[in-house]
């Protein structure tokens, strides 16, 4: 009977280690590949960002190419 017990507590103690190893292993990769996500996320942003910026830029540019197009048509 006591062996029995003994044994059943070994058993118990390597379930709880193996979860507590294996559920710690999976956090470590579920944060790796929330960095990475987040890295990529950055980028893509950044790359919106950027867009933006470039299609003020070009309304502006537009507008004058505009301007410079009425002028030159009122000349003559």
């Amino acid at each position: 009977m006591e062996s029995e017990i003994i044994v059943a507590l070994i058993a118990f103690a390597g379930t709880l280690i193996g979860s507590y190893f294996g559920q710690r292993k999976s956090t470590a990769l579920i944060a790796y590949r929330l960095e990475q996500l987040e890295s990529k996320v950055s980028k893509h942003n950044s790359v919106v960002e950027k867009t933006y910026i470039l299609e003020e830029k070009m309304k502006v540019a537009n507008h004058r190419i505009e301007d410079i197009e009425l002028r030159i048509w009122n000349r003559r």
